[in-house]
């Protein structure tokens, strides 16, 4: 960045004259509390590292609430704000900083931010470090052109209120959003288009609040739909007829694609912000339910599957592993359906908890009297984020991301099968299965914070020795890694970089040969070959068709910029098709009918 080595340099010099840092001073020097005796001298832990540009700009995303009026609790201890200044800061607040700090400041990937802790410390130490950051994390929203002057001094400020609380979202609020556009019904009683909907991919357009439906066949888009704002995920039901996404605004949507325009049947919002949804996938429960799960509100809601009528709502927050403190916001991170059981797994990233939501017992309406939810709450690692399944889908593989493990767990047994450490920031998406020519299968992971890349072997029963372990680490283009994917029928392993600084590295792919993976990736000029002109053009997401010969990637650019899809033949790795169109704006997402309903990846 260019404010880099005067940021740093400036920063140590405002160290120097502060004794604790920022990060350890929030979270350890509280007010009032009494002298300790000093503990005998211990080796000096080893520093933190920078927080890299790739971690800033994954942690610091807006969030919905930033939208949301919220109540003013005026604190007499603290500095003097308006009401302009005070809606304004909540604002800043909630675009830059709830993502690391939490709604309620109570601290998630970043320290604690509460009244009690920032008092003691005041307007003008806090400014130093809004203004600066710190090497354990912050970053520097003032010299690194974020923040103006003013509004380093607003957040200073603001961060000494008492936090605004958001509403609760319960059943009322979810019933009164709830809109059954096409009745069961009223809906197709066969397919009545052309297309092959196992060869449909849904696509998120991040910034118009849409999903294109494309159809994989001809490359030609069948339908832009209507959908929440920054669709995080589509999801589609067993019998692969509906497509269900959810947006960062907590808006669920359900398409049919028996229509002969596939559209929108219903909808609701579930939240008021949000990130996963997904469907029954068990045998006999195809299309019965789904289930979403919210980052605010902390809670999950379990619905029908061809209407969305919500039927039970259950909290997340609770207790953390380890510590065992009680945490406010514990947000539902991904969510995965089980194939072999009625069950969903929900993954809660704050208190670093799995939970196995049993849904054999539901019922058929809000009225029934025998409805209950049996859960099993299993302790994994804090902040897990997302994860897929093994090859044959008994085990699933989730990432505790600022922990940096991988989490695995036995669906069959209910239980936590193994902790495995990883590179920084782990980030797999669902990840990437294929037969290792040395360590039989393995399951894959990127990461944000590093350009590792780490294989774990995920056969107990025929490669025991190796079952649960990193058996190799390849070195990719460098961190900022969102996705790795594979095929069963593909040698190839492609891994992107969205998120790296380097322009060279984010509008580039790299790609491994299965077969001779210490030859290191080939890296295709994908966003060269895309032909978009002016813009970021980050490289997000690969994505393979059903057949499994073409592999589908986003060329990611502003709302104002012209964005593409590019499609790669697999097996030459030569360019194949580009799709483009003005109402392709800001792809990000890819999700193929047929690979999505099956977990193949």
């Amino acid at each position: 960045m260019k404010h880099a080595l005067r940021f740093r340099s400036t920063l140590f010099a405002i160290l120097a004259a502060f004794p604790l840092v920022f990060g350890t001073a929030l979270a350890q020097d509280k007010p009032g509390a009494k002298p300790e005796a000093k503990p005998a001298a211990k080796p000096a832990a080893k520093p933190k590292p920078p927080v890299t540009d790739a971690e800033i700009r994954y942690q610091a995303g807006g969030s919905p609430l930033a939208k949301e009026d919220l109540h003013q609790d005026i604190n007499p201890k603290a500095p003097q704000m308006t009401k302009p200044e005070f809606d304004r800061a909540r604002q800043v607040y909630f675009e830059r900083c709830a993502g690391c700090h939490g709604v309620l400041r109570k601290g998630a990937t970043g320290k604690p931010l509460t009244p009690d802790i920032t008092l003691a410390r005041g307007t003008e130490y806090l400014k130093v470090f809004i203004n600066y950051g710190s090497p354990a994390g912050m970053p520097n929203w003032g010299t690194g052109g974020e923040l103006t002057e003013k509004e380093v001094d607003l957040m200073a400020r603001y961060i000494q209120q008492t936090p605004p609380m958001p509403p609760e979202f319960g059943l009322a609020e979810m019933k009164a959003t709830w809109k059954v556009i096409v009745p069961p019904e009223k809906r197709p009683k066969k397919k009545m288009n052309q297309y092959s909907t196992d060869n449909i991919f849904s696509v998120t357009l991040r910034d118009s609040g849409e999903v294109a439906l494309i159809d994989g066949d001809s490359k030609k888009i069948i339908n832009i739909v209507k959908t929440g704002y920054a669709v995080h995920i589509s999801r589609t039901s067993g019998s692969k007829r509906y497509v269900y996404t959810i947006g960062r605004d907590g808006k669920v949507n359900l398409i049919d694609l028996w229509m002969e325009k596939p559209d929108n049947v219903a909808e609701i919002r579930i939240g008021l912000e949000a990130r996963s949804v997904e469907t029954s996938r068990a045998k006999g429960y195809e299309d019965r339910y789904a289930i979403a799960g919210s980052y605010w509100p902390p809670q999950f809601v379990i619905m029908k599957g061809d209407t969305l009528e919500p039927i039970i709502i259950a909290s997340t927050r609770g207790l953390t592993v380890g510590d065992q403190e009680y945490h406010p916001e514990p947000r539902v991170a991904s969510i995965v359906g089980s194939h072999s059981k009625p069950e969903f797994v929900v993954n809660v990233k704050e208190t670093g908890r799995i939970m196995l939501v049993d849904y054999s017992d539901l019922g058929k309406s809000l009225t029934d009297a025998g409805r209950s939810l049996k859960v099993t709450v299993i302790g994994a690692a804090k902040f897990l984020h997302d994860g897929g399944w093994d090859v044959t889908k008994r085990y699933f593989l989730v990432a505790a991301n600022q922990s940096n493990k991988i989490a695995v767990v036995d669906s069959k047994e209910g239980k936590l099968e193994k902790l495995i450490d990883v590179g920084k920031i782990p980030h797999p998406g669902r990840g990437a299965n294929f037969a290792h020519p040395k360590f039989g299968q393995v399951w894959a992971t990127g990461h944000l914070g590093d350009e590792s890349i780490s294989l774990i072997g995920t056969d107990p029963v025929k490669r025991k020795e190796h079952a649960w372990k990193v058996v190799q680490t390849l070195k990719g283009q460098g961190g900022g890694n969102l996705f790795i994917k594979t095929h069963p029928k593909s040698k190839n392993l492609w891994v992107d970089t969205p998120l790296n600084p380097d322009a060279k590295i984010s509008q580039s792919i790299a790609v491994f040969d299965i077969g001779n993976l210490d030859k290191g990736p080939a890296i295709l000029p994908i966003a060269e070959w895309a032909k978009v002109g002016e813009g970021a053009k980050r490289v997000v997401q690969p994505e393979y068709n059903k057949a499994g010969d073409e592999v589908w990637f986003a060329v990611w650019s502003a709302k104002n910029q012209e964005s593409a899809i590019v499609i790669v033949d697999d097996k030459t790795r030569k360019l194949k098709h580009v799709i483009k169109d003005p109402k392709l704006i800001t792809p990000t997402g890819k999700f193929n009918v047929y690979n999505t309903t099956h977990d193949i990846y």
